[in-house]
């Protein structure tokens, strides 16, 4: 094996990569390592594919020998289908490489990260580096490199914290950034209502430190990197653009600039276009015609934008466009519903509360949790008038969902306070721009509707830039846009989401299609996400000030109640007995138990009441002066044994039986007898001491009693 290694300290921990010949027929290919996490990175480029877009696939693969365990299920000992985590991480990379290809090259490339190792750091940081390093020092062209690096908030900013720190509960922010030349190209955070200062603070930290690794990525690329092979790029049949010039360009505004919503209007110029070009041009390269088209609509929403303020449905720079919040209404079945509208953009949200034992069990290469919060999307076809495929998920709905996840977590009520699993899943039945955030504004609303006594109502917003110029050199001109719809968003720079409270940002995405975007203008962009977030805010909380005053009678209630964990097996029983005994005799849905003692008894119609009283019988610690209609167990010489609870009984001498004297227990009392018992007293053996007579001092009158007869066998005395 041959190979070369690079280091350097960041954060206070050594990220190096090694290059070798272990995946030699890669055109690049690296091992970074940080910490004990080891990523593989491999990047190939393939042969010329017919197609209208950059064909790049990027893959990262779990591996469950890197965590040094055997995972899988019982009988499938191997990766199955990508988890969550997984796909994440891999959009990641995606969004923060895709930029820097030429977007009109139409080889096929693909980037696969692989985990050989995972220790405490997550690999998205590391994975983005390794990407970097493989197509940097590959012959692929790629303006390259990229950096990431994550920042946590804990008063001060930390720099790649591992997981165990980023759960701590001071930890308020949670950042990821990629970029290069000093700028920003890819942002995830998520974060408990901090303020846009904290916010750019902590980008202009990553900042930094992309910087370092930047330096450190370009030396390797001018050690080992190898010449960048040439590409074909497609060029236009001759004749095409001076066609388009002719008869296309001096209509081409009226249509682009319509003020029509979404891309009704550029459909109908783009038609025109493609009929002209192909009784034209008829062996012509339709493609090229397309691409011809896409860049004078590209260049021109551009110009209009930054040259005069114009937006191609005729709103101002910061508009929004007219919206609309439903809170319930939509069935009674349902435990909770929201619908928002933001112009062509429609989403339905619905709640569906269920019990602790409910929560997602997650057993993840990294995380392992029980998950009680879960916010899942939906797109189906139809929302942008188009046929296709129905039916599971993909990267965009997994993607799309986490955000809204993420940017509705720190406003979901704690276990101890609102016990239940929450599931929200979001439809979006119409889509022209962002229905993410369109998500979490509906999500919000189904929340309060469903009577989830959420900290603060959350919306979010989408902003877009038009660019224009270097911004590497520093010679830009650029207009912010806010609430970006379809034609901005595709012919756009940035798409920059960003989702909170009055209080302050949840969570915020970021992707561009430049190579990056200098820190001054996103300290703008969030100064006007926001003031339009707040106008949101307005008319949710018009709609619905505040979560309704009680769940829906459809969803099942939860007591919960506390026991020793000791006294855990004792409800469970031998094999689940008792536990499936009460099941049946109460009929609840559910009763979940965990380590700490904690009883979640869920149920309808006062069926969990019921079987809450038989648990709290049978756990119940006795204190002396307690009443009781008890039964009587057993008789003997010097009293009776009463019982009081499930798995408690206690003496009443016979002394304590009647407030006068009793010969004999058995002329006031009889085994199966119903009688009014107080605790006297618990001994140091936890026995209990049971009086009648305390309780009711009348309960029993004198009796004539039979004097008891004496034994035939005379007494000895020693």
């Amino acid at each position: 094996m041959t190979k070369k290694e690079y280091s350097i300290e960041i954060g206070g921990k050594k990220l190096s990569a090694e290059f070798n010949d272990l995946a030699d027929q890669a055109n690049g290919s690296v091992i970074v390592r940080y910490g004990d996490t080891a990523m593989l990175a491999t990047a190939v480029m393939g042969d010329l594919k017919e197609g209208d877009f950059f064909p790049l696939t990027v893959d990262f693969e779990e591996r469950f020998y890197a965590t040094g365990r055997i995972l899988g299920s019982r009988f499938v000992r191997r990766e199955g289908r990508p988890s969550t985590e997984s796909i994440l991480t891999g959009r990641i990379v995606d969004r923060t490489i895709r930029p820097l290809f030429d977007q009109k090259t139409r080889n096929e490339v693909q980037v696969v990260v692989t985990t050989l190792a995972i220790d405490k750091e997550d690999p998205d940081v590391v994975s983005v580096i390794a990407a970097s390093l493989a197509l940097g020092t590959s012959d692929i062209p790629w303006n390259g490199p990229v950096s990431a690096v994550r920042i946590a908030k804990n008063g001060d900013y930390r720099i790649n914290p591992d997981f165990a720190v980023r759960e701590e509960p001071t930890i308020t922010m949670d950042m990821v950034a990629c970029g290069k030349d000093g700028m920003i190209n890819m942002i995830e955070v998520g974060s408990k209502e901090v303020s846009e200062d904290d916010v750019n603070q902590a980008l202009a930290k990553a900042s930094e430190e992309i910087e370092k690794i930047q330096a450190w990525q370009k030396q390797i690329m001018t050690e080992i990197g190898k010449k960048k092979r040439a590409v074909k790029i497609a060029e236009a049949t001759p004749g095409t653009k001076e066609l388009f010039v002719k008869e296309i360009a001096p209509i081409f505004g009226k249509f682009i600039f319509s003020g029509k919503p979404g891309k009704e209007s550029i459909s109908e110029i783009n038609k025109k276009w493609i009929e002209l070009f192909t009784e034209k041009v008829p062996e012509g390269d339709v493609l090229m015609a397309q691409e011809i088209f896409e860049e004078a609509v590209n260049d021109l929403i551009h110009d209009e934008a930054i040259d005069n303020d114009k937006r191609p449905d005729g709103r101002s720079m910061d508009e929004i466009r007219p919206l609309f919040a439903k809170a319930g209404g939509v069935s009674s079945i349902l435990h909770g519903s929201g619908i928002f509208y933001r112009g062509g953009t429609h989403v339905f949200s619905a709640l569906t509360l269920g019990s602790p034992g409910d929560a997602q069990v997650i057993e993840g290469m990294i995380i392992e949790e029980k998950k009680r919060f879960m916010h899942h999307y939906n797109f189906p076809p139809f929302s942008t008038g188009e046929t296709g495929r129905m039916g599971g998920t993909n990267r965009r709905m997994i993607g799309h969902g986490a955000l809204a996840e993420k940017a509705l977590t720190p406003i979901i009520p704690d276990k101890d306070k609102f016990p239940y699993t929450i599931r929200l899943v979001s439809e979006a039945l119409a889509s022209n721009g962002s229905t993410s955030m369109g998500s979490v504004c509906a999500s919000t609303l189904a929340l309060m509707d469903g009577g989830v006594p959420i900290t603060a109502p959350v919306a979010g917003i989408a902003s877009g830039l038009m660019m224009r110029g270097d911004a590497a050199k520093g010679k830009i001109e650029y207009k912010v846009l806010t609430d970006i719809q379809g034609p901005e968003d595709h012919h756009g720079d940035m798409d920059f989401k960003v989702a909170g409270t009055r209080k302050g940002i949840t969570a915020v995405q970021m992707d561009v299609k430049v190579g990056g975007i200098p820190l001054k203008i996103l300290g703008e962009a969030f100064v006007k996400a926001q003031a339009a977030r707040f106008r949101i805010l307005d008319l949710i909380e018009k709609e619905i000030a505040a979560p309704r005053k009680a769940i829906s009678p459809n969803a099942p209630e939860i007591i919960s109640m506390k026991v020793k964990p000791e006294q855990i097996g004792l409800i469970i029983g031998t094999g689940g007995k008792t536990i499936n005994e009460i099941r049946d005799v109460t009929h609840v849905e559910d009763i979940t138990i965990e380590d700490d003692g904690s009883v979640f008894i869920t149920g309808k119609g006062g069926t969990a009441e019921k079987a809450r009283e038989i648990i709290f019988n049978m756990t119940r610690e006795y204190m002396p002066g307690e009443k009781f209609d008890g039964e009587v167990v057993r008789l003997m010489d010097f009293g009776a044994f009463v019982k009081i609870g499930p798995n408690a009984e206690g003496l009443v001498h016979v002394s304590e039986i009647a407030p006068f004297r009793v010969e004999r227990v058995e002329t006031y009392i009889k085994e199966g007898d119903k009688v009014p018992v107080v605790i006297k007293e618990i001994d140091e053996k936890q026995r209990i001491n049971l009086s009648i007579k305390a309780a009711n001092p009348t309960f029993f009158t004198k009796k004539d009693e039979v004097p008891k007869p004496r034994s035939s066998f005379p007494s000895k005395r020693y």
